[in-house]
């Protein structure tokens, strides 16, 4: 009898351990099965509200409103820097046509023009108030003077040239003479400086004229918003450094806006204003909410791999394969997270430039430029849940590692095609002029755009080089159009074939599946074969779901 007690008494602690144990199984696969539910699924499931879905409903709203909000003021920004760049050039340059002629604005072929073109700028810069039909003026200094007009001229420190009996005798170092001119006193200027525009054409280099403009941006007010106050550093500049009897004249302008030092404006600029800062600020705590929330989910994401890790290796002496792992470190997570910092970020910098404490219009639209991209990228994530809708997103996943070795070979050819054709090319061609140029050039003829005018606009100059410019173009059109991208679209379309086929036929199952399906054939490796565990591993885990490992996408 006191056998039979310890008998059934060592009987009753293994079931209980052994129920322990299965317990502990069913508690981790509904676990396992909750996390990898869709949103509507977990609240079916335990009636839990989904909170991280609102709040990204919400947060596409606002921040997509933010952007369009700030796109609007943003144009009105850039259309009135280039519509002062385009009144200055007309201002200043004597037979503007209104169009750049290539990079330079105006060119002059003889010494007149050229001092008359210079004189121009001198007097429409004397008669700037009475010209202008826009709120512009002269910068002042601290003191409340007038910052006068800088005109230097550059020019090789000794020269002579005679053309005729092929001799020169040049000095490269450069000289540099500079002098001022004051809106005060135009009417003393020629008589005062007549030297400095005696000009050596064989010696000029150029001739910069610098001065600096106020103006102020009132357009904004009917958008209701304060306006902003710029500061113009305006650069003309006669180019002769090519010596050619072409002399190009530049008009450069920095435009820089500041906050006005006093204003006063009556309405609901203000007001709007005030509106604004509030919904910025809204839009600041919705981020932080979703950042908070997808951070959470990492994190309960990282405790479940650890238990499942955990569990695996306890019952059958071997570890979770890489892509069971990845089921579980979701990248959409970590792209929502990093869309919410870059909102945030450029909602701050909005929030300033609103309150009139920043100008930085531009890093402040790559911000949330950038953020809203992500945002509406990180919606494709809930389509995934439906079959229909995830064909993309397996078609990319399978054909990136593919299309990315593609690509790294194909881009050797298409570099070797852009320096060869910069070299041979870029003295004769517009658009083969620089290595940026070049690579867009291309770019265009492989997409098919432009193909006939970028073979008529090499001209039949050079014999040679128009002969070696007919095989350049045809053969790299040939190449790329004809094989390299109907190679690129194959990758791309065997993916999609295997994927239709894997939604037909059924996925291959992975441990994780098997185990939410209560499977049970996982093999166990042996305690005496320890030389090789991780070998082994790394084989069972591959062999159990890839048939071809190139072809083949897994989802949860």
């Amino acid at each position: 009898m006191e056998l039979l007690g310890r008998y059934l008494d060592r009987s009753n602690s293994i079931s209980s351990v052994m129920t322990q144990d299965v317990i502990k199984e069913e508690n981790l696969r509904d676990d396992l099965r909750y996390y990898f539910m869709s949103p509507c699924e977990k609240y079916r499931a335990r009636r839990q509200i989904p909170w991280k879905l609102g709040v990204q409903i919400l947060k596409i709203v606002m921040i997509t409103t933010q952007l369009i909000l700030f796109g609007l003021n943003n144009q009105l920004v850039v259309s009135y820097k280039e519509e002062n760049t385009i009144a200055l050039k007309n201002l200043f340059l004597k037979d503007y046509s209104g169009v750049d002629e290539d990079d330079y604005c105006v060119a002059v072929y003889t010494q007149y023009d050229v001092k008359d073109s210079l004189f121009y700028v001198l007097d429409q810069y004397s008669q700037l108030g009475r010209l202008s039909t826009g709120p512009i003026s002269y910068a002042e200094d601290e003191d409340g003077g007038l910052l006068p007009l800088i005109i230097c001229k550059e020019y090789y420190k000794r020269g002579s040239v005679e053309p005729s009996d092929e001799v020169y005798d040049i000095d490269a170092q450069l000289e540099r003479v500079c002098m001022s001119h004051d809106p005060k006193t135009a009417n003393l200027w020629r008589t005062q400086n007549s030297s400095f525009f005696d000009l050596d054409f064989y010696r000029l280099v150029d001739i910069k004229i610098t001065f600096q403009l106020k103006g102020i941006n009132l357009q904004t007010v009917r958008s209701r918003e304060l306006p902003d106050c710029y500061s113009f550093f305006v650069t003309i500049t006669f180019d002769n450094q090519c010596h050619s009897g072409k002399v190009k004249i530049f008009l450069d302008i920095d435009a820089q806006s500041s906050t006005c030092t006093d204003w006063k404006i009556s309405g609901t600029a203000q007001k709007n204003t005030h509106y604004l800062l509030m919904f910025d600020g809204f839009v600041i705590l919705v981020c932080l909410t979703s950042a908070v929330l997808c951070t959470r989910s990492i994190v309960l994401a990282v405790r479940l791999l650890q238990r499942f890790s955990r569990f695996f290796h306890e019952n059958y002496n071997r570890k979770v394969c890489e892509d069971d792992q990845r089921e579980f470190l979701n990248g959409w997570y970590v792209l929502v997270i990093v869309s919410d910092l870059l909102a945030i970020v450029g909602s701050i910098l909005k929030m300033e430039i609103q309150a009139k404490s920043l100008t930085s219009y531009d890093v402040c639209s790559i911000f949330l430029g950038t953020s809203t991209l992500m945002v509406w990228v990180s919606v494709i994530r809930y389509l995934g849940y439906f079959q229909k809708y995830n064909v993309l997103i397996l078609t990319m996943k399978a054909a990136f590692p593919k299309v990315l070795r593609f690509c790294c070979c194909a881009g050797m050819i298409y570099l070797g095609y852009t320096f060869c054709g910069w070299i041979v090319l870029g003295p004769y061609h517009e658009k083969f002029e620089g290595l940026s140029r070049v690579a867009e050039c291309l770019f265009s003829l492989l997409n098919g755009d432009d193909m006939f005018t970028t073979f008529a606009q090499l001209k039949d100059k050079n014999t040679l080089v128009w002969i070696f410019s007919r095989a350049y173009l045809y053969s790299f059109i040939s190449l790329f159009i004809y094989m390299v991208l109907s190679l690129f679209i194959a990758l791309i379309t065997d993916a999609y074939e295997t994927i239709k086929n894997y939604q037909r036929d059924g996925f291959p199952l992975t441990d994780l599946q098997k185990f939410l399906r209560e499977q049970k054939d996982f093999p166990v490796v042996e305690e005496n074969s320890q030389t090789d565990v991780h070998v082994r591993q790394s084989v069972l885990c591959c062999c159990q779901r890839v048939p071809e490992n190139d072809d083949v996408i897994l989802i949860s």
